[in-house]
């Protein structure tokens, strides 16, 4: 499951509109993302290898941070009405 991180709220609402735009905009490096695919591809295949678990972890790692940072931003920026909300 992921959290937020309190401080990562607190933090997002000092940022300038700019900065919480660029950070509601947030993605992983293009070779990580691949790198990531790749990975995630030989775990579903089953042919992960034990060298490979700790890299996929990662990048996992790296995924989830992002993702939550990009949630915080995003709802900031539709709290001070940079944005429209995200459709469902």
């Amino acid at each position: 499951m992921i959290r937020e991180d309190s401080n990562e709220t607190d933090s997002v609402k000092s940022l300038s509109a700019r900065e919480v735009m660029a950070m509601s905009e947030l993605q992983m490096e293009s070779e990580q993302d691949i790198r990531l695919s790749q990975l995630l591809s030989k775990q579903q295949a089953d042919t992960l290898s034990e060298a490979e678990r700790p890299e996929l972890w990662t990048l996992m790692q790296i995924y989830q941070t992002l993702l939550v940072r990009k949630a915080v931003a995003l709802r900031e920026a539709v709290e001070r009405g940079l944005r429209e909300p995200l459709s469902a």
